[in-house]
């Protein structure tokens, strides 16, 4: 009888998992799309009062996977621990969004200056979210800085994401 109690429980969840055909969380795939991006989007945009260091890295983590998933649907190869510019350069190109693609002035300007929001962010959030250590010579970023972060992030990642799409339907 304590053997087949010991099994019983050491099988539950298998067994469980089996008859129910209940997928693990560790097995799903996250599925990138318009609403993933909006629901992340709204994850930081509720931080950005009350935890203006999390909102920021929660904009920067939003912009990162926007980037990748890109790439990993092109199958694109990158190196996951990439900075943010890198990634976004990939992008860039994959999608034709690199300003020197472009010969019309307004584009270039345009495109550097995404360019230089993403680049942004990156830096941002190294120096004032929360994904690093502190020092005691910190400074702690206003809700300003986090609101724009996060308002910046958020048209960034359904820019990407809608151009990317587009490209998908064209082609």
């Amino acid at each position: 009888q304590e053997r087949r109690e010991f099994i019983w429980s050491e099988f539950n969840d298998l067994l469980s998992h089996l008859e129910t055909g209940n997928i693990s969380p560790l097995n799903e795939i996250i599925v990138v799309d318009e609403l993933h991006i909006h629901e992340l989007w709204q994850k930081a945009i509720e931080r950005k009062e009350s935890d203006p260091e999390g909102a920021i890295t929660a904009a920067r983590t939003l912009i990162e996977s926007v980037l990748k998933h890109i790439l990993d649907d092109q199958s694109i190869i990158y190196n996951d621990g990439a900075d943010l510019p890198v990634l976004y350069k990939e992008v860039a190109k994959s999608l034709n969004l690199a300003p020197e693609l472009h010969n019309e002035g307004i584009f270039k300007q345009i495109l550097g200056g995404v360019n230089s929001v993403v680049t942004g962010l990156g830096a941002l959030r190294n120096k004032l979210g929360d994904a690093h250590g502190k020092s005691k010579t910190n400074i702690k970023p206003s809700i300003r800085h986090s609101e724009l972060a996060v308002n910046l992030a958020g048209s960034m990642a359904i820019f990407l994401f809608k151009s990317y799409s587009e490209k998908k339907n064209i082609l």
